[in-house]
C-alpha cells in the first residue's frame, strides 16, 4: 500500500483540487484524506476507487508481461512477449526516433506512428532488435495484430510470436462471444 500516497497526491494535484475539495467530493474529511496520503492510513479499495473517480480517474489492473529470449538462426535472438499490452494512446501515436544501437542502418529515422506503413516499418525494427524495455516502450499489442500481416520479419521472429498473436486474439474472440 506504499505507493498510494502518491498515488493520491499525485492525481489529486493534477486534478487542481485541494485536499479539502477532494474530500468534500469523494465523501470523506479532509484530515482522513491526509492520512491516506501520508501514508498513516490505507484505504480499502473501494474507498480508494472512490477518491480517485471523485479527480477523474479510476483504478486499473494490468497484467504483467514477461519475456523469454528466443534463440535465432545465425547466433541471433529475439525477445518474445507471453501476452500483448497496451499503451497509452499519445505513445502509440508518437513520432519515433530509435537509438542508434536499434536502428543503425537508419540512423536518425523518424517514424511517424499514425502512418500504418511506418508503423509496421518500426515494428519489425524492434521485433528483430529490442529488448522487452523498447518493446513495452514503442509497440502497443493491439497496433502490432493490426500490422501484422503486412511486416517483413524474419520466419523464425514470425514463428516466435504468432502464439502470442493468435492466443491473445483467440481469448479476447471468446470474451466478445460470452459477452453477446
Amino acid at each position: 500500500m506504499e505507493a498510494w500516497p502518491g498515488v493520491l497526491s499525485a492525481v489529486r494535484e493534477f486534478a487542481g483540487l485541494s485536499q479539502g475539495e477532494l474530500a468534500r467530493r469523494a465523501g470523506t474529511s479532509r484530515p482522513t484524506l491526509s492520512a491516506y496520503e501520508h501514508g498513516r492510513k490505507a484505504p480499502t479499495a473501494d474507498t480508494l476507487e472512490r477518491l480517485l473517480a471523485a479527480t477523474g480517474f479510476r483504478l486499473e489492473v494490468a497484467p504483467v508481461v514477461s519475456w523469454r529470449e528466443v534463440p535465432l538462426p545465425g547466433g541471433r535472438s529475439c525477445w518474445v512477449a507471453d501476452r500483448l499490452w497496451r499503451l497509452p494512446v499519445r505513445e502509440a501515436f508518437a513520432v519515433v526516433v530509435l537509438p542508434l544501437e536499434l536502428n543503425w542502418s537508419a540512423s536518425g529515422r523518424a517514424f511517424v506512428t499514425r502512418d500504418r506503413r511506418q508503423r509496421a516499418r518500426l515494428y519489425e525494427v524492434l521485433l528483430r532488435e529490442g529488448s522487452p524495455a523498447d518493446l513495452e516502450r514503442w509497440v502497443d499489442g493491439a497496433l502490432l495484430v493490426d500490422a501484422w500481416e503486412d511486416m517483413v520479419v524474419p520466419r523464425a521472429v514470425r514463428a516466435a510470436w504468432r502464439p502470442v498473436l493468435e492466443f491473445d486474439l483467440s481469448r479476447s474472440a471468446g470474451v466478445d462471444a460470452a459477452a453477446s
